[in-house]
């Protein structure tokens, strides 16, 4: 009897091993995850987006959304890997005004996330390269600062135009003597003037061709990027 109990519960461990070495995955083995294709959208990749809405520095703060949208299909190893119209979301990370007597204006925005068309959303850093859309505006670092062109230029015109004026309203009023009285007045009324404004903003438009350029490498699953829109053909 003690034996054929013995035997039997060999054979019950036996078969436990068995089941356990069946149901334990062997590391050799690749999963179907690990298997699934991909494509990496390498870093320093430049893509045009056109801007989805306005931002101006006289209204926009730190942590405000940004969209855009791209303008056209980028491709690698003849597959498009970001379709025309896929979603690009931001945020601005810092915002500066023009200041009174010196200082641009400045805009630094970050992209954060690609929405294709179809739904599949992935994760990326992403910064301004270049905003060819943009009037009056050039690059200042390589972060993505867009800055605002000086404004030296304008307050001295308008310094030289308050001395003019006054020029010419001292010389009617007191002659020669006036002229020259009234051309100083004028001229520091004009600077008084350019010192109390403020630089101009950064302003983009809706539309604002904008250059993006990816900061580090992005992997995405051929099969969920559909390049493709749908067309409802109507009889």
């Amino acid at each position: 009897m003690r034996i054929r109990a013995a035997s039997i519960l060999v054979m019950l461990l036996a078969g436990v091993a068995a089941a356990q070495t069946s149901l334990t995955p062997n590391p050799a083995t690749p999963s179907v995850e690990s298997a699934k294709p991909t494509l990496t959208i390498p870093a320093g990749t430049r893509v045009p987006l056109s801007l989805k809405q306005a931002i101006s520095t006289k209204t926009a703060k730190d942590g405000d959304p940004v969209y855009a949208e791209t303008a056209f299909p980028f491709v690698v190893n003849d597959r498009v890997v970001i379709p025309a119209g896929t979603y690009i979301q931001g945020k601005i990370e810092r915002v500066q005004r023009g200041g009174h007597v010196k200082g641009r204006a400045e805009l630094l925005i970050h992209f954060t996330s690609m929405i294709y068309p179809s739904g599949y959303t992935v994760m990326l850093g992403g910064s301004v390269e270049n905003t060819p859309g943009a009037e009056k505006t050039t690059m200042k670092d390589k972060e993505g600062t867009i800055r605002q062109d000086s404004e030296t230029g304008r307050k001295a015109k308008s310094a030289a135009e308050g001395a003019g004026t006054g020029a010419v309203i001292g010389a009617v009023t007191n002659g020669g003597k006036g002229a020259g009285i009234g051309a100083g007045v004028g001229g520091v009324a004009g600077l008084a003037i350019g010192m109390l404004s403020r630089g101009a903003d950064v302003r983009l438009q809706p539309g604002t061709s904008i250059e993006m350029e990816i900061q580090r490498d992005v992997t995405v699953d051929p099969s969920r990027i559909s390049s493709r829109r749908e067309v409802i053909v109507r009889d």
